[in-house]
């Protein structure tokens, strides 16, 4: 298959820096769409991955699935799709799409394995895809998402993860007006869930370890702000919940978040912690409780979310950075040390 050479941004090792690579990609062919990379996101499982912390990195890696971009050429059988267009990559870059969940428009779960953006089998190339710290990418069309002009480009591509990863199961659950939301945890995917469950019209209360983030739970959506490791506040919000979002990676106490919900109350976990969270069955049974976990979104309900954002100007808080200031920002990623998104800015890798 005819390829060409473009300019990316990844490692060799699991300890060493991120540097300028240079990789491949395919030559344009009927379904596919390619795409100039304007912004990419730095999410956590991109340092996880670049680090070998997941224990699967096959080197060279190039991470990034947080993209957006405008539409340099399309294949001869595109049909959504246009040069000039704007456009963005999440997640996935293809699935079986003959199985029961891709058939459902659930290819996060597809039964054959999807394939990721990068570090992901290459069935056109051999090898693992790359992602989107690069120039460009080229993609099926049918796992490229539409981009509204309205939104502020470099702060609508955590979206493409952060974004979907909260508004799945927010949907899903059925969350809207009349009930009481609590979100754990303020950080990249935390804060995207404030603004999301406020706009959908719930009632939507933060739980932080950190008193200094209250006022800006508050400026992010938030109708009440908890402090965890207080008791007395933790009591006094006793089984009122209707559904909590756990956007906690850390080791933290479930039980303690399940008490909060009312009968049929359901937690998701949508956050990592690398260690097995411990949960009494008492704080289950007692109140006919459900607690789940959700993995981002299926491409339809990622269009539905961008759709959803761009109608209620939502988009992440981010900061943007050059290529040659990524490995700071891992850095600074590990302190939290970010308001909440770094995004890097594609031009500075030419």
């Amino acid at each position: 298959m005819e390829t060409k050479n473009i300019k990316a941004f990844g490692t060799e090792a699991a300890e060493a820096a991120l540097k300028t690579l240079d990789i491949k990609r395919r030559a344009v062919q009927a379904h596919d769409v390619e795409i100039e990379i304007l912004y990419c996101g730095i999410c956590h499982s991109d340092l996880h991955s670049a680090r070998n912390e997941w224990h699967g990195t096959i080197y060279p890696i190039v991470p990034g699935h947080e993209i957006v971009g405008r539409v340099t050429k399309v294949g001869d059988h595109v049909k959504g799709f246009k040069v000039g267009d704007l456009a963005g990559v999440g997640c996935l870059v293809d699935s079986c799409r003959e199985c029961e969940h891709c058939k459902n428009d659930l290819e996060q779960f597809c039964d054959e394995g999807n394939v990721q953006t990068f570090n992901s089998p290459d069935k056109h190339l051999g090898g693992q895809t790359y992602g989107g710290y690069s120039q460009s990418i080229v993609v099926d069309e049918g796992f490229v998402l539409h981009i509204s002009d309205k939104l502020e480009l470099s702060a609508v591509a955590p979206l493409l993860c952060a974004g979907i990863t909260t508004y799945s199961p927010l949907k899903h659950w059925k969350v809207g007006p009349g009930q009481k939301v609590g979100i754990v945890g303020i950080g990249g995917l935390g804060h995207m869930g404030i603004k999301i469950a406020k706009a959908m019209g719930a009632h939507v209360v933060v739980f932080t370890t950190s008193l200094s983030k209250t006022e800006d739970a508050k400026r992010l959506g938030a109708d009440e702000v908890v402090l965890s490791t207080d008791e007395t506040q933790m009591a006094q919000h006793a089984r009122s919940l209707n559904f909590i979002l756990d956007c906690v990676s850390a080791e933290h106490s479930i039980d303690s978040y399940l008490n909060l919900l009312k009968v049929d109350g359901t937690l998701t976990l949508v956050g990592a912690p690398m260690d097995p969270l411990p949960v009494t069955s008492f704080s289950l049974i007692l109140g006919r409780r459900s607690f789940s976990g959700s993995l981002i979104g299926g491409i339809a309900e990622t269009q539905e979310m961008l759709d959803f954002c761009a109608e209620h100007n939502i988009t992440s808080d981010v900061e943007v950075i050059g290529v040659n200031d990524v490995n700071d920002a891992y850095e600074r990623l590990l302190k939290g040390d970010v308001k909440y998104r770094f995004v890097i800015d594609m031009a500075s890798l030419k």
